[in-house]
């Protein structure tokens, strides 16, 4: 296993160990490699042939990279599929730095051990054991299930449920929130019904908001709220995450995506924007999403620019944001 590097070096913890920040390039920064809905390694009708895992993600990973993209984010968390050794064959024969993520949730498919009440009279898992969980991940490497620990996780992401975060979830937001603290590495929210609401849980344990993302920020109810730019001004991420869905009732469209980065640009926030397709790579479980994992920068880059975005912005939203965000400090 590779030792985490002390936080504010200059590195970014990869499947392989550390890597300069600097050398993290274009980066897709919320995907999906291999994504397993829970209980469907169990599944008869399920088949999980590594080899052929292999050969699908290589060559969406030789393709990414060819299109101009370095580095990819694996943001599942712990129990989507991760799969280290995989990962780390797949970024030596790509060539891709691979980050891979710690983390749960929403709390609808957290296992029944996170579910378990811990105290008398019984109340949800508390925030520090969710943050102790999460902090080894990094400060020990991350787990193999009954086999070891290998590289060390480069961000803690986890999501409430879309619906309004519940008890359980509200733990794990404190506690993603105090492993940042501890570690130095970033975290990746996903909002449940209120976008504000769910990025204050994390600030108020005292996490600087230039170390939070929060995702799914191109959802209708989010752009109707305004939350894009309420998020962008309290100093975190902006990730607009479904680029490349257009016909989904709750987003919003590439068009409409690519309006809201140039009005976020012109009002001052393109240091707070991210872009993603929140593609998978190979779907075990539920239904696949099959969007290349280069599409932004085929395909949503050009109409970005095509609308007047000009390339140095295009260079900090694709490649010096995320730098900065998954920088360890």
């Amino acid at each position: 296993m590779t030792d985490a590097p002390a936080a504010g070096g200059g590195v970014v913890n990869t499947v392989l160990g550390p890597v300069a920040a600097d050398d993290l390039g274009v980066v897709a920064v919320h995907e999906a490699l291999l994504s397993v809905l829970p209980g469907a390694e169990h599944g008869h009708d399920v088949t999980l042939d590594r080899a052929e895992i292999f050969a699908t993600l290589a060559g969406k990973l030789a393709a990414f990279r060819d299109q101009g993209g370095k580095t990819i984010v694996d943001s599942t968390g712990m129990f989507h599929g991760r799969d280290l050794r995989l990962y780390e064959a797949l970024s030596r024969s790509t060539g891709v730095h691979i980050v891979a993520s710690t983390g749960m949730g929403p709390e609808e498919l957290l296992g029944g051990y996170f579910l378990t009440p811990q105290t008398n009279p019984p109340t949800p898992w508390p925030a520090d054991k969710f943050a102790a969980l999460f902090t080894k991940e990094i400060t020990e490497g991350m787990v193999i299930p009954r086999l070891e620990r290998r590289a060390p996780a480069g961000l803690v992401a986890t999501a409430a449920a879309t619906g309004g975060m519940t008890a359980t979830e509200e733990s794990l937001f404190r506690g993603a929130a105090r492993t940042a603290l501890a570690t130095g590495v970033p975290v990746s929210i996903r909002y449940g019904a209120d976008a504000a609401h769910d990025l204050d849980v994390v600030l108020d344990e005292g996490l600087a908001a230039d170390r939070v993302v929060v995702g799914g920020l191109d959802r209708k109810d989010a752009v109707a709220a305004g939350a894009p730019a309420e998020v962008a001004r309290r100093g975190a991420y902006v990730a607009l995450d479904h680029v490349g869905l257009n016909d989904d009732g709750a987003h919003i469209t590439d068009r409409e995506r690519a309006a809201l980065v140039l009005d976020l640009v012109r009002a001052g926030h393109g240091d707070r924007v991210l872009l993603s397709g929140n593609a998978i790579g190979v779907a075990k479980g539920h239904p696949a999403y099959d969007l290349p994992f280069g599409h932004v920068l085929t395909a949503f880059v050009p109409l970005l620019e095509s609308l007047g975005l000009a390339g140095r912005d295009v260079r900090r939203i694709l490649a010096d944001n995320p730098r900065d965000l998954l920088t360890l400090r």
